[in-house]
């Protein structure tokens, strides 16, 4: 960590109390500031009482820096996974919906169809009942000129009959 390949510069400056202060190019968060003005623990003795190694400064900075760019490359990268991730489900449901509206284009078609189909089934049979209608009715009408002409030649024959019957008894 902190070996990365940072190109900001950084310079440093030394002030009359041997404090080292950073003149260009970094931000320090408040934990930094903090652990710095902390004093040394056991282990981490620098030169003097209380005098800090430039060298040991530098690189408790550059260890922070590397701490901190860390931490914002994960976020960047968890933010990128997060937008990769919505971007996929977004693709993912775009397809849902093209598949359901094609289905539905589908069904709609082959429902179309049958009621295309069944329209000209309906036709046909309207068809066919006129052609029986007109012939039914083309039967009821010589049906009714044959009763006609019976009832006339019955009719007659019964008047032929009463005239007889009529002029024999008379």
């Amino acid at each position: 960590m902190g070996g990365g390949g940072s190109t900001r510069r950084v310079t440093f400056e030394a002030d009359e109390n041997e404090n080292i202060t950073v003149v260009k190019g970094v931000r320090l968060s408040d934990s930094l500031i903090d652990r710095m003005k902390e004093p040394s623990s056991p282990g981490r003795q620098h030169r003097g009482a209380g005098t800090v190694n430039d060298e040991e400064l530098k690189k408790r900075i550059a260890e922070e820096l590397a701490l901190e760019r860390a931490r914002r490359d994960s976020e960047a990268q968890k933010r990128r996974l997060f937008g990769k991730l919505l971007e996929r489900e977004r693709i993912s449901s775009n397809e849902h919906l093209t598949r359901a509206i094609l289905r539905e284009r589908a069904a709609t078609e082959e429902e179309r169809q049958k009621a295309q189909r069944f329209a000209r089934q309906l036709e046909e049979k309207d068809r066919e009942l006129k052609k029986h209608d007109a012939y039914y009715k083309e039967q009821l009408a010589r049906l009714e000129e044959r009763s006609a002409q019976f009832y006339k030649v019955t009719t007659e024959q019964y008047q032929k009959a009463a005239d007889e019957v009529s002029a024999r008894f008379k």
